[in-house]
């Protein structure tokens, strides 16, 4: 399993890093702080760069908005540092689900297990 994952590392980049990250984020990295997804954010020493290591797939709105906000330079202090006041009607974060089996469908769309049946739309048919 080691070997594999190891090549696997090399050749891909949307499980996680690839091998070159892994060494670049050893050498030059200092880890800032971790979300509650597991992704680990680090910067260089003169925090010209920042990075993300995902945990598992490398999906950009796996990042919540605190991360984000710090990773694209919005402010300076890392969400670990001063964390963002959230209102109490605020929901907690959640990745994009589109194009998953997991993602909104309304009461009458045929990807639902239990289709409504509509009675306000006739369909056209030729005569």
């Amino acid at each position: 399993m080691g070997l594999l994952n190891t090549l696997l590392r090399a050749v891909t980049w949307w499980n996680g890093s690839t091998l070159n990250t892994a060494i670049y984020t050893s050498r030059k990295g200092i880890r800032v702080g971790e979300d509650d997804q597991g992704n680990v954010f680090y910067r260089n020493a003169d925090d010209s760069q920042r990075w993300v290591i995902f945990n598992g797939e490398a999906e950009a709105s796996r990042i919540d908005a605190n991360w984000h906000g710090w990773l694209h330079r919005t402010w300076d202090e890392p969400p670990t540092d001063k964390p963002m006041a959230h209102k109490d009607w605020e929901q907690p974060h959640q990745e994009n689900l589109t194009g998953t089996a997991l993602a909104y469908a309304p009461a009458g769309s045929l990807r639902r297990a239990d289709p409504i049946e509509r009675r306000d739309y006739e369909a056209w048919s030729p005569e």
